[in-house]
């Protein structure tokens, strides 16, 4: 299953080239700049993020993503994975409270980042990744965003712990 953010596809994400003013006939401008402007439309930076609950599938498929892009001349900026969520899963016994049995889901997500990419080439890429999608993999085409660059590191429990101690004394030393 594939969703498109309706943020991106409106104008507001596609750089809008229609705009632009004409550069053959203005006085100051050279006429190599027309030459310059993209013929097509490009996409700001969006994520395709990867979802599943089978690790060593949806890391394959993260690197088969990749390549495809390669081979579009797609600008893959980064790529990256996001610490796993586990859930707990409960299943009870019917018409009662009596719990059945209990499952220990991990739930594994990628990261794809890409920058400047023609409206020519994104429908073709959609296509290709939502036909080439394994079962149990969800994929999510979304505007990026800055905090998407900070979900991506584990935080240090044991240093935030030393903070908060070192704030509770009074904080850090200040030289004068």
């Amino acid at each position: 299953m594939i969703r498109i953010l309706s943020r991106l596809c409106n104008s507001g994400v596609a750089r809008n080239i229609s705009g632009l003013r004409k550069f053959s006939n203005d006085l100051y401008e050279p006429d190599y700049l027309k030459e310059l402007q993209p013929k097509f439309p490009i996409y700001e930076t969006f994520n395709i993020q990867l979802k599943g609950y089978d690790y060593p599938i949806l890391e394959n498929y993260q690197r088969f993503v990749h390549k495809i892009a390669d081979n579009m001349d797609i600008d893959v900026e980064d790529a990256w994975a996001i610490p796993a969520q586990t859930l707990q899963i409960s299943t009870y016994k019917p018409q009662s409270e009596v719990v059945n049995s209990q499952y220990k889901l991990n739930l594994y997500e990628r990261m794809i980042k890409i920058r400047d990419c023609t409206s020519l080439q994104l429908p073709i890429l959609i296509r290709a990744i939502e036909a080439s999608a394994p079962m149990g993999v969800t994929v999510n085409i979304i505007p990026h965003e800055p905090y998407h660059d900070e979900i991506r590191y584990i935080p240090d429990t044991e240093l935030r712990q030393l903070k908060q101690e070192l704030d509770d004394l009074g904080g850090p030393v200040k030289k004068k």
